[in-house]
């Protein structure tokens, strides 16, 4: 059957292994990646259904630090989260995705990656993070961090962009936009980053790959 006119023909689903390839070759030629249209809409529809099935009694204000040492600040953070559940479909999607994404990177760049965590982000109307870094070095934790942004039809003047920072410098490398599908990639201990004030609800998926830094006394990682 002819396409009506003026319809716009069905695009194909973006290549998987070509994604992993262009985030592998990113991470060894400048230490991030930052891919739009990252992955198939049906998955981005998912996870956005999921979205509009929770309420704010389904997020928790985001604290600082990890564990015991957790503390809520709200002149560093303002966000509030949710962690992704394997038991709810639209999230096991994600997390499968991602599964297959570590499996790859460890095949390509031979990283170690264990395990991996993920909470959705909400950043209500003004809600910022302030520059900070996913890990510090020698803990040997977080590694690989990721977000997901899953926000249809944002525009620049929405405000909420991501600022990438190198180790050492205050001039921003990358300014990434949350629109629906983009995925950003970055090693967690080198790039400090933050997260600009938005003007309307902005959501996204953070996540972290971590290498096994348990021991016999202590599982790690804690939540």
């Amino acid at each position: 059957m002819a396409e009506p006119l003026g319809a716009c023909p069905p695009t194909d689903p973006p290549d998987r292994t070509a994604i992993f390839d262009t985030i592998a070759e990113a991470l060894i030629r400048d230490g991030h990646a930052v891919i739009t249209d990252a992955v198939d809409s049906t998955l981005t529809d998912a996870l956005c259904g999921r979205i509009e099935t929770l309420s704010g009694q389904d997020f928790s204000p985001a604290a600082i630090g990890r564990a015991q040492d957790q503390m809520h600040n709200n002149f560093v953070r303002r966000d509030e989260i949710r962690w992704l559940d394997m038991g709810d479909p639209g999230d096991a999607q994600w997390l499968r995705w991602a599964d297959a994404l570590r499996e790859h990177l460890n095949r390509r760049l031979f990283l170690g990656l264990f395990s991996y965590e993920a909470h959705y982000a909400h950043y209500a109307p003004g809600a910022f993070y302030k520059r900070h870094v996913d890990a510090f070095r020698g803990q040997a934790n977080r590694i690989l961090t990721t977000v997901l942004y899953l926000n249809p039809d944002w525009l620049p003047s929405d405000g909420g962009q991501m600022l990438l920072y190198p180790e050492h410098g205050h001039e921003p490398i990358a300014r990434i936009e949350p629109a629906l599908g983009t995925l950003a990639v970055f090693l967690s201990e080198e790039f400090p980053h933050e997260v600009l004030p938005a003007r309307q609800d902005r959501y996204s998926i953070a996540g972290w790959f971590r290498v096994n830094a348990s021991t016999a006394d202590r599982v790690d990682p804690p939540r």
